[in-house]
Parts: structure tokens; C-alpha cells; sequence
């Protein structure tokens, strides 16, 4: 039987899944060699050697599939965050500015841009890109707990208090 890339990337996230991850980067490395113009196959590369823990691959493979789909906005949200992974602080910035322009009510990368000034001990523009997120999704549950913490280190009590209330509110919802 001929192998064709959908059934060897359907093959690939099931072991990936599992956890057997040598296996999946075999499998979606024969579908890239069957059809190497395939993003999403790229982009499927690229979470598993992330989930594998090779930043260093799983970066290759989502700029592979960057170059192929500049536009998109899970293709740049994850290349942002990798960036972020491999100490790209600078790349990191660049993509999710470059994901929000193309599309500015994309929550998650809202919240991955308010990772990244959180982590740059900018909380006051951190909490203003997790408060976006929020009013585009004020179901985000990342959200509010990023802007908590940002709340509690910018000594805001009261509102480090409702988002912990709204956490608690999204639980209970499951």
C-alpha cells in the first residue's frame, strides 16, 4: 500500500499523542518527503519536537511553515512562543506584534504578548495586553490568570481579587 501524507500526519499525531514522539517525527518526516509544500505537516513537526522537548527542531520546522503561510495567525502565535522558548525575546516580540496587526482580536496572542512583558517586569503594559485578551474573550481563562498576577505585582489588590472571583466563575462552569 502506497503511503499518502494525510494518512502518514494522522498516523503521526496519533503517536505523538501517545507520547512517542521518535515515531511521530519519523512518520511526519515521510509526509514532508511525499508533500514537502505542506505548512500544516510544518506545523505538526513543530509541536511535536516542542512537545519532545528540541526546541532547537521544533523552531526550524515552524519557520518552515511560517515561510509557506505568513498569515497564519496559529502558525505565528506558535513561532512566537518557541521563539520565546528558545530566549528570542526579540523574534518573540516581532511575531506576535506581526500576528496582532493581521489580526488584532486574536485573544491568545493577546495573552502570549502579555507574556512576554510580564516577563520583562513591564506589568503595566503586560496587564494591558491580558486585558485585551479579555475583551475579546472574557472567557480566557489564561487570561485572567496572567492579569492577576500582573495585578499583584502592580499592588492592585482589588483587581487581582475579581480575577481570581472570574477564575473561580469559569471553573465551575468546567
Amino acid at each position: 500500500m502506497l503511503e499518502n501524507s494525510e494518512s502518514l500526519n494522522n498516523q503521526a499525531i496519533k503517536l505523538a499523542s501517545n507520547g512517542d514522539y521518535t515515531e511521530a517525527i519519523a512518520c511526519f518526516m515521510r509526509a514532508i518527503n511525499i508533500e514537502k509544500e505542506n505548512y500544516l505537516l510544518w506545523f505538526n513537526l513543530a509541536l511535536t519536537y516542542r512537545d519532545a522537548g528540541d526546541i532547537k527542531d521544533a523552531r526550524k520546522a515552524i519557520q518552515n511553515a511560517f515561510y509557506m503561510n505568513p498569515t497564519d495567525e496559529e502558525v505565528i502565535e506558535t513561532l512566537a512562543t518557541i521563539c520565546y522558548e528558545s530566549s528570542d525575546i526579540a523574534a518573540a516580540f516581532e511575531y506576535a506584534m506581526m500576528g496582532l496587526s493581521l489580526n488584532g482580536d486574536n485573544y491568545r496572542l493577546w495573552n502570549t504578548l502579555g507574556v512576554l512583558y510580564f516577563n520583562q517586569d513591564e506589568y503595566e503594559t503586560a496587564s494591558e495586553a491580558f486585558e485585551n485578551a479579555l475583551v475579546v474573550n472574557p472567557y480566557y481563562y489564561d487570561a485572567l490568570y496572567n492579569l492577576r498576577d500582573c495585578y499583584e505585582e502592580l499592588g492592585n489588590a482589588a483587581g487581582a481579587q475579581v480575577c481570581s472571583e472570574r477564575m473561580k466563575e469559569l471553573a465551575k462552569r468546567g
